[in-house]
């Protein structure tokens, strides 16, 4: 007799899970009811910004895996879950529904978060998350001149990229004292912005924000920083970080991890059994990850759980190779170099930036940053940890290298 699992969040992490169970659920032990907080299907949430270059929604709509074994999942949109009932082994429903489970799983994702700063509430405030936060942007956009972007992250870049080719004039505003702070080092950030600012964008790092103004219709006007600075702005985009959706824990009486999201073990359990979180919403082991590899791996071990195996998360590469306004940009290990006693070896050269993050013997790589060329970026990755090769620094080229020893 199969069993009821619910999984609650029909992100990309949710999606994943419910596919992969289906899939290799060749015994039917599982009926699976997916509840999805919003209206359309789980879709490709990391593509959004194409929608500005023409892609339409729908296509962004992910599809089923080959070769299904079970029957399709119950997914029911539009649906927000408001508790949790371990005691009943079910969840409650908006506006009072309640759903029985044998297992069930948080893929409640993330939320955007917005600096609680003075006029961040006003009409033309939005949030880059969602598709229908994309349909919003794109309305206003239509009328609008100007807008600012607070985030210099990946998904702040992105949302510039949106305004841009929406033709506003764009600025980003970023509290860190580079671009991509997560990701890469300072001297690879100023590449980036120089990049972005030969495109029209004005950045501006290392800054508060203080205030968004409005004007005399009650919308933004205006968005203000901490140094007084005032920059105009039709619209202002909030994409600087997200928060585990974690708000069903405390009534539901599950631990949270120091930074949010549900504290879970290696095998993404709860200290409820029947109980797992996977994804943006999982913290492993007290972290939370908040990238979507990780949730990837987390759902595949939940469900080679559900169908018998003692999986656990295996831990995930952090590793990132993408590309920004035509910059590749690459980080892989520690690459802020945080291990005591690193030692960075640093090589620029016009339009390409590559650092190297050695232990204080320099024989054993410990990370890298390489930004325009990123040629290399697979040689080092799998070098990290290893020691390396005896010739590997060219004494030839001394004045290519500096070295900064922390």
């Amino acid at each position: 007799m199969s069993r009821t699992l619910v999984i609650v969040g029909h992100g990309m992490v949710g999606h994943r899970l419910a596919d992969t169970l289906r899939r290799e659920d060749r015994d039917q032990r599982w009926r699976t009811i997916v509840l999805g907080e919003e209206s359309r299907p789980a879709y490709n949430r990391i593509a959004l910004s194409s929608c500005f270059e023409g892609t339409h929604l729908d296509a962004l709509t992910l599809p089923d895996g080959p070769a299904p074994a079970g029957p399709a999942p119950s997914v029911a949109l539009g649906t927000r879950v408001v508790a949790i009932d371990r005691e009943a082994g079910e969840v409650v429903t908006s506006p009072g529904g309640r759903i029985a489970y044998d297992a069930l799983v948080l893929a409640t994702g993330a939320r955007p978060f917005v600096p609680p700063v003075p006029g961040h509430d006003l009409a033309g405030c939005f949030t880059f998350r969602t598709a229908d936060d994309v349909r919003a942007i794109r309305k206003a956009a239509a009328h609008a001149r100007s807008g600012v972007v607070v985030g210099g992250g990946l998904l702040g870049l992105e949302a510039a990229s949106a305004l841009r080719l929406s033709g506003l004039r764009t600025q980003v505003v970023e509290g860190a004292p580079h671009l991509l702070a997560a990701q890469i080092d300072p001297a690879a950030g100023a590449l980036v912005a120089q990049q972005i600012e030969q495109l029209g964008i004005t950045v501006h790092c290392g800054t508060t924000l203080a205030s968004i103004e409005a004007g005399p219709d009650g919308s933004v006007s205006a968005v203000r920083l901490g140094d007084g600075t005032e920059l105009a702005a039709d619209l202002v985009v909030f994409a600087a970080g997200v928060r585990p959706a974690d708000e069903l824990a405390g009534a539901a009486g599950l631990d949270r991890g120091e930074r949010g999201g549900f504290r879970t073990d290696d095998r993404c359990r709860t200290a409820d059994p029947r109980i797992w979180a996977v994804g943006d919403c999982a913290a492993v082991a007290g972290r939370a990850y908040g990238l979507l590899a990780p949730g990837y791996r987390m759902a595949d071990a939940v469900a080679s759980q559900l169908l018998g195996d003692d999986a656990v998360f295996p831990g995930a590469d952090t590793s990132t190779a993408l590309k920004v306004f035509g910059v590749q940009v690459a980080s892989f290990g520690d690459a802020q170099a945080r291990t005591p006693g690193a030692v960075e070896v640093a090589l620029e050269r016009t339009g390409s930036y590559l650092k190297l993050v050695l232990d204080a013997e320099l024989r054993t790589l410990l990370g890298g940053v390489l930004a325009g060329d990123t040629s290399a970026y697979r040689t080092f990755l799998p070098l990290v940890g290893q020691p390396l090769p005896p010739l590997w620094l060219r004494e030839s080229e001394p004045h290519l290298m500096s070295f900064d020893a922390r």
